[in-house]
């Protein structure tokens, strides 16, 4: 590298020290939420809640659904 590329790319080295440990963040976030046993955890809450009234059948089908969608994509 040169000796002036050096000079004015140090002072943004830590902004992509950053950039990098948030992609990573993102990246762990998006895996645990579409791990089998936190989608079948979701789904388990959203029985839940239509067994003690809390949702109608119809909004249980239609969360579920989103669930699922967000595993796949």
């Amino acid at each position: 590298m040169e000796p002036l590329g050096l000079i004015f790319s140090l002072p943004l080295a830590p902004l992509r020290g950053l950039i990098r440990l948030a992609e990573l963040l993102e990246e762990q976030a998006e895996m645990e939420l579409r791990s089998p046993a936190a989608v079948r955890r979701r789904l388990e809450e959203l029985a839940e809640a239509r067994a003690s009234g809390e949702i109608s059948a119809e909004e249980e089908s239609m969360a579920a659904e989103q669930i699922l969608r967000e595993m796949i994509t």
